[in-house]
């Protein structure tokens, strides 16, 4: 099984800001949408909340040490858990957030899909850096608009 991160950072790291992702860029969450329908997304609870629901046609799987109960979601005490549960049952297992699952979550990850928005932001949540143990793999899209982002793919370092 590959596990994966998808995320969405700024210039400065900056993943959110309180429960708010802290721009609305269009077509900026197409890749997430693509990539992740028809498959299983892992999320801590702040994540959870901030969404409000399980997103739909996806398996949904929430950490949360407080609740264990949360609609049309399976929730998981550990990231270790959902791992050893998903183990020879999926293809790849995607990590969609927050900041501390990114960052419980590096040690174990294969591959990351990040999109990097050409700009700085005021927030207080940030992508962990992961630079030294990954490497770009193929060529970075770059897309153009009021406000640029480029999409990266990187996997671990052998």
């Amino acid at each position: 099984m590959i596990i994966s991160i998808i995320a969405a950072m700024s210039k400065n790291r900056v993943i959110g800001n309180g429960l708010e992702i802290p721009w609305k860029i269009k077509g900026e969450q197409k890749r997430f949408k693509e990539l992740t329908i028809g498959k299983t997304i892992v999320m801590g609870r702040k994540t959870y909340n901030s969404i409000g629901k399980a997103l739909p046609y996806r398996t949904n799987f929430v950490i949360s040490k407080s609740i264990n109960n949360i609609k049309d979601c399976d929730v998981f005490s550990s990231l270790e858990n959902v791992i050893e549960y998903c183990s020879g049952n999926l293809d790849e297992l995607f990590i969609i957030g927050g900041g501390t699952i990114y960052k419980q979550a590096l040690p174990y990850i294969d591959k990351i899909y990040l999109t990097v928005i050409n700009k700085e932001f005021n927030g207080d949540v940030f992508f962990p850096e992961f630079e030294k143990d990954f490497e770009i793999e193929g060529i970075p899209k770059v897309i153009n608009g009021d406000i640029s982002y480029t999409y990266y793919t990187y996997v671990r370092k052998k």
